[in-house]
């Protein structure tokens, strides 16, 4: 067998924690990094406490550690979710992207931000309510009797964004105005994004993680089959739901804070599975991990590489994702 369906609890403990660890090493880099260099030692010192004298303390705690905390947070909420949902619906391109989820939710932030700004508050409860309705009529669209199809997921994902699309064009013209303020957001930027972010978004996602440990069972039982699940005395529809709304909470939340990012989803859970097998109680974890990494690097090469700009972490995540899922498409056979 190969070893994206065996591999040993040590060597898949021992691959997260090495990821984990390549996370801690990229977050330090990445502080350090910018139009002022700060040295790691400087970094270790303040972030822990060490020294309260150093110089480069405000733009270590207040502009950069929020902006990398940030994006670990975002990268391993949004690989969860398409971990989830590609259990869920048993289908490898799914992604929250893909499917509408992450433009459901986009729609309904925009909407507020743009025609309701008064009720700026609300955006994650209006986020997860978008998604909701967008990956409802996905499961609509997409629900056979003999099970759900794959390639009609990835169609009505399609259709779900097009549609959402078509909304977030006429709230745009709509509400030109007011556009500029929302146009870094639209693109999935972590650019001036402080303190506040990451206090609103944290404890949304440390509840979204600690029921993605209790949803790894499900999953793995889920992506057995609808048949074998029954078999098993589990509610199959009851799992669906269960983990579907498990992974469009982790997507809404993360829209909500920095826009639509796009692809994390669907590549970071096809690198999980090679690097330590199907199963989730080692999926989802590297997934997290994984992903925290993959959006982090994006973020740090965004603002470094073409630096004075600062290219906003969904326009190279879509550089990098589209041509991954046409490859993807034209290796699977549906």
């Amino acid at each position: 067998m190969s070893a994206v369906q065996v591999v040993t609890k040590s060597k898949g403990w021992s691959i997260i924690l090495v990821t984990a660890l390549l996370v801690f090493i990229a977050a330090v880099i990445a502080i350090g990094l910018g139009s002022v260099t700060v040295p790691v030692p400087e970094i270790i010192k303040t972030i822990f406490g060490i020294t309260t004298e150093s110089v480069h303390r405000t733009i270590i705690l207040d502009i950069r550690l929020p902006r990398v905390l940030l994006a670990i947070i975002i990268g391993a909420n949004i690989a969860i979710s398409g971990a989830l949902l590609q259990a869920v619906m048993g289908n490898p391109l799914a992604d929250p992207g893909l499917t509408g989820v992450t433009s459901g939710a986009a729609s309904m932030v925009l909407l507020i931000m743009l025609a309701a700004p008064q009720f700026v508050d609300l955006i994650p409860i209006a986020a997860f309510v978008g998604g909701i309705i967008a990956a409802g009529i996905v499961y609509a669209l997409a629900w056979r009797k003999t099970g759900i199809s794959p390639i009609t997921i990835i169609l009505s994902g399609v259709a779900v964004n097009a549609m959402c699309g078509g909304l977030i064009g006429f709230l745009s013209i709509m509400y030109s105005d007011r556009l500029p303020s929302a146009v870094q957001w639209m693109n999935g930027s972590l650019a001036a994004k402080g303190n506040h972010t990451l206090y609103m978004v944290l404890p949304y996602a440390v509840a979204g993680w600690i029921l993605s440990i209790f949803a790894i069972r499900k999953a793995n039982i889920i992506k057995l089959g609808d048949q074998v699940a029954s078999n098993l005395g589990e509610n199959v529809n009851r799992i669906r739901i269960l983990l579907s709304l498990l992974a469009v909470f982790l997507a809404a939340i993360s829209v909500a804070a920095i826009g639509m990012i796009g692809f994390v989803g669907l590549i970071v859970p096809h690198m999980a599975r090679i690097l330590v097998g199907s199963n989730y109680k080692f999926m989802l974890p590297m997934s997290m991990v994984l992903g925290a990494l993959v959006l982090l690097i994006a973020d740090t090469g965004g603002r470094t590489i073409f630096a004075p700009l600062d290219i906003p972490s969904g326009i190279l995540m879509a550089a990098i994702g589209a041509p991954y899922f046409l490859y993807l498409m034209r290796r699977r056979s549906f």
